[in-house]
């Protein structure tokens, strides 16, 4: 199918041939038939993306102070590598769609094959998107007015923050596409509305729904034909729907205000408050969140979980729901909007005089009507591959950030042959294929698991890791898993049987770690000694907001069992012996703080009397390095740095072992899987203790969440499972 990208670095809009994405639970495919070009948007960031990097840098300066944080706690030539890679990236456009449904995933109760839908889905013939985000079109309104619908509840929202009330005067500040539907609305509730742009024929349009006006081109006076309009009273309210970033229009729409006057901001404008304004009118001021409550949720718009109407009477699902019944009413208007109308193949010819054209308003990209076969194809070819002896034959699931940044570049530099890469989406996915050679792209895993390889990376989400890797055991293929192996002990019981059921399994997961450079010398320097050891891993592993899917025990796992594995592991390789016992603190959930269970303290005892302590905190500054890990044994010290200083106290003939730049093992964790299966040989990591560390890291996980406790290997199976923290349940 075809699908509108852009790119990051050089502002390149395309027109790719990208695979249809599958339906998933919760969701609803659907064959686009018009989507909304959002000028003003994605004028943005076209010209975002055509900005040299200076200007880049000068627009997002937050973004510069996360790089700077960056290179302070990683180095310069991570930081330069990560940055490239950020803006190599094809983004999606768009987010007003209308369409027809194929396909229903389970979950969806409201909807079925053959409705006509509205969704926030991009410029793409077929869509794949969450129920919620979607409203049935009623039948007397036409497809290319439906499309308007997102936009219009953008407007809305923002309305519905300003609470208008009948008799009520109300300024619309900018009009765009947004503000002349929110003209119309606020006509609709019974407001006199004054519009205000810098252009004639907006100024118009708005005029003709009924709005007196002041346009600025012309030389009026906004602030006096308020006062004339309320006879010196000041206006009610004032949405702002514009793009500046000048302070102006704030200050404006508070002169213009009466005292107790409310001001809503749906677009970008220069925030730099005067307090006078404020201060002496008690004036409101708000900022509208895209299309209604709900959004950014993932518990609504992911999961499906839908906000009780008795509490919350308008989420975003319901907002669009009301456009559309305003536009089946015929109070609101938006083919007056409509100044280009193109078929998706002209879209790339759009978007290249999107910048340049003052009168484009309201774009429309409309698509086929009827429905062919290449709509559902969801593998499409990227490259031509040649088979070579000697060469392993890959095939990759995930292309997310780690996946494109990290394991793909360094598996393009190994004797491989890149044959399938598999996404639920299609478009990281054949980004990826097509900058690393890959034969082909798919969004249908069936297609990977079909074609002719013997080896698998897994770089999906943590949930389906262990499906994937059963698979990949049940049908002989060698499996390179992204931490964590399972989320939970059922799976790894699955897993393991998998493992046994196999003629010659191959399983390596990737603790990546145990392969750095540094880690190796420790394990080397480590193995002279005879005693226990006592080793203290502080990890600085920075904020994650509450909301993040990482944190979610079913998708993700929380960041115990999803990342912490990584240093469960590596403990387990220095110290050489199995885990026995494990003692888990929790910080409390005091002082309004919501996630506890990254901030943890664990400590693992071994078979040889050694204690690891791994301090996992999720709380501290990104310009702190992220991991330092100190060992005490035998009168000397080895403290590691963030994998790129290693000095040692003691050791004779060892004093420091530097690296130029960061090397945490992931280019020799998967050297080390892809010549173990060229070869035929076993895997270098021992299915007993990759099992072992996963367990633990589950059991510490939940213990964490529960808030503290203790644990062991014996007690495991005993009917409590593991120990219970003081007033904490198992």
């Amino acid at each position: 199918m075809r699908q509108v990208l852009q790119s990051l670095k050089s502002g390149k809009t395309t027109l790719s041939d990208v695979p249809a994405p599958g339906v998933r639970r919760g969701h609803v495919l659907i064959r686009t038939t018009v989507s909304v070009v959002s000028v003003g948007t994605e004028r943005m960031l076209v010209e975002f993306g055509r900005a040299s990097y200076l200007e880049k840098a000068r627009r997002q300066p937050e973004k510069v102070r996360q790089v700077l944080d960056k290179v302070r706690a990683d180095g310069v030539l991570p930081t330069v590598d990560a940055v490239r890679a950020k803006l190599d990236a094809q983004i999606p456009l768009g987010y007003c769609n209308a369409g027809v449904v194929l396909e229903v995933g389970e979950g969806v109760p409201d909807l079925k094959v053959g409705d006509r839908v509205v969704s926030n889905g991009p410029h793409a013939e077929v869509v794949s998107v969450p129920h919620r985000l979607c409203a049935r079109i009623p039948d007397s309104v036409e497809d290319e007015d439906a499309a308007w619908t997102v936009l219009g509840s953008i407007g809305l929202q923002g309305i519905r923050l300003l609470e208008p009330t009948l008799g009520e005067t109300i300024v619309v500040t900018g009009l765009g596409p947004i503000g002349l539907c929110a003209v119309q609305m606020l006509r609709a509730s019974g407001c006199r509305v004054l519009a205000i742009d810098v252009r004639r024929d907006r100024c118009d349009l708005a005029e003709g729904f009924g709005a007196t006006v002041a346009c600025i081109a012309d030389g009026d006076d906004p602030v006096g034909v308020a006062e004339d309009l309320t006879d010196g009273r000041g206006v009610d309210g004032v949405l702002l729907t514009l793009s500046t970033k000048s302070d102006e229009p704030l200050h404006q729409a508070a002169t213009m205000c009466r005292r107790n006057g409310r001001i809503v901001l749906v677009g970008v404008a220069g925030l730099k408050l005067q307090r006078a304004d404020f201060y002496e009118k008690e004036l409101t001021f708000r900022v509208s969140c895209s299309y209604g409550p709900g959004r950014y949720d993932d518990a609504y718009e992911q999961a499906g979980h839908d906000y009780p109407l008795g509490f919350v009477r308008w989420t975003e699902q319901r907002n669009f729901e009301a456009v559309l019944g305003l536009l089946a009413s015929g109070a609101l208007d938006v083919a007056s909007l409509v100044t280009h109308r193109v078929d998706i193949g002209a879209a790339e010819a759009l978007y290249a005089d999107l910048g340049g054209d003052p009168n484009m308003l309201g774009a429309l990209l409309t698509y086929p009507r009827r429905e062919s076969a290449s709509l559902r194809r969801r593998t499409v070819t990227t490259a031509k591959v040649a088979r070579r002896p000697g060469r392993a034959v890959l095939g990759v699931l995930g292309a997310g950030n780690f996946a494109s940044r990290v394991l793909v570049p360094h598996l393009a530099k190994l004797p491989v042959v890149l044959d399938t890469v598999a996404t639920s989406g299609g478009v990281s996915g054949t980004e990826l294929a097509r900058k690393f050679g890959f034969r082909q792209s798919t969004t249908d895993p069936d297609a990977l698991f079909d074609a002719p390889i013997d080896s698998v990376v897994v770089a999906t989400r943590h949930d389906s890791h262990a499906d994937y890797a059963e698979r990949a055991l049940r049908t002989g293929r060698a499996v390179y898993v992204e931490k964590p192996l399972a989320l939970t002990h059922d799976d790894l019981d699955r897993l393991d049987a998998a493992w046994t059921a196999a003629v010659d399994p191959f399983a390596m997961v990737g603790f990546n770690r145990r392969f750095a450079p540094q880690a190796a010398k420790m394990r080397e320097l480590l193995a002279t000694l005879r005693e226990p050891k006592t080793l203290v891993y502080t990890v600085n592993a920075g904020v994650i907001p509450r909301g993040v899917w990482v944190h979610d025990p079913v998708s993700g796992g929380g960041r115990i069992a999803g990342e912490a594995c990584h240093f469960v592991d590596l403990l387990r390789f220095l110290v050489g012996a199995p885990i026995v016992s494990w003692q888990v603190a929790t910080v409390g959930l005091t002082g309004g703080l919501q996630v506890a269970e990254d901030k943890t303290s664990f400590t693992l005892t071994f078979a040889d009397g050694s204690i690891g302590t791994v301090h996992y905190v999720g709380s501290g500054s990104k310009a702190f390095p992220k991991e330092r890990l100190e060992v005490f044994v035998g009168g000397r010290v080895l403290q590691l740095g963030d994998f790129r200083t290693l000095h040692g106290w003691g050791w004779p003939g060892f004093r420091k072992f530097d690296l130029r730049k960061q090397d945490k093992g992931h280019s020799a964790a998967l050297s080390a899987f892809i010549t173990a299966v060229r070869r035929g040989g076993r895997s270098p990591m021992e299915w007993a203790e990759i099992l072992e560390v996963s367990r633990v890291a589950l059991d510490v996980a939940a213990l964490a969440r529960s808030g503290g406790g203790h644990g062991s290997r014996d007690s495991r199976g005993a009917p409590d499972g593991i120990g219970r923290a003081a007033g904490g349940a198992a």
